[in-house]
């Protein structure tokens, strides 16, 4: 069984968590500069056995899609194209930057680390994995 991979994508940076080989936990990756993000899945996917790839979703409290759905789109299709064997999959990623704020403060990190966006970005990550992992055990 290969992991299910997660981003958390913005036009600057770029969280992204995975889960174990048995899907069981989700950490974790990386923040990287979203310019590097397809080169760095390509390396990633060369190494690791990845069967889905999950892309958070941008939408307003009203069920919409948000502004930034703009960028995220076309790297959807571009992602679609580059790695037409791996399962992508869009997941509603609305309150992941307010829980994973939220984490840090109840995890005690103190406030330089909290303001720390590469951290936000992972953190928000791995919440849209866990989400997504957690919607799949009610199927």
């Amino acid at each position: 069984m290969g992991r299910i991979l997660a981003i958390d994508y913005g036009s600057k940076r770029v969280g992204l968590a995975v889960t174990d080989s048995l899907r069981l936990i989700a950490s974790g990756l990386t923040s990287i500069h979203s310019k590097d993000l397809v080169k760095f899945l390509d390396d990633y996917l060369k190494k690791e056995t990845v069967d889905i790839i999950v892309v958070g979703e941008p939408k307003t409290l009203q069920n919409n899609k948000s502004d930034s759905a703009r960028f995220i789109e076309p790297f959807v299709v571009h992602l679609k194209k580059k790695f037409p064997d791996v399962k992508i999959e869009r997941y509603d990623e609305r309150f992941t930057s307010a829980l994973a704020q939220q984490t840090m403060l109840m995890g005690g990190l103190k406030k330089k680390d909290r303001q720390d966006k590469a951290t936000v970005d992972v953190i928000s990550a791995i919440i849209i994995l866990q989400d997504y992992m957690t919607s799949l055990e009610s199927k």
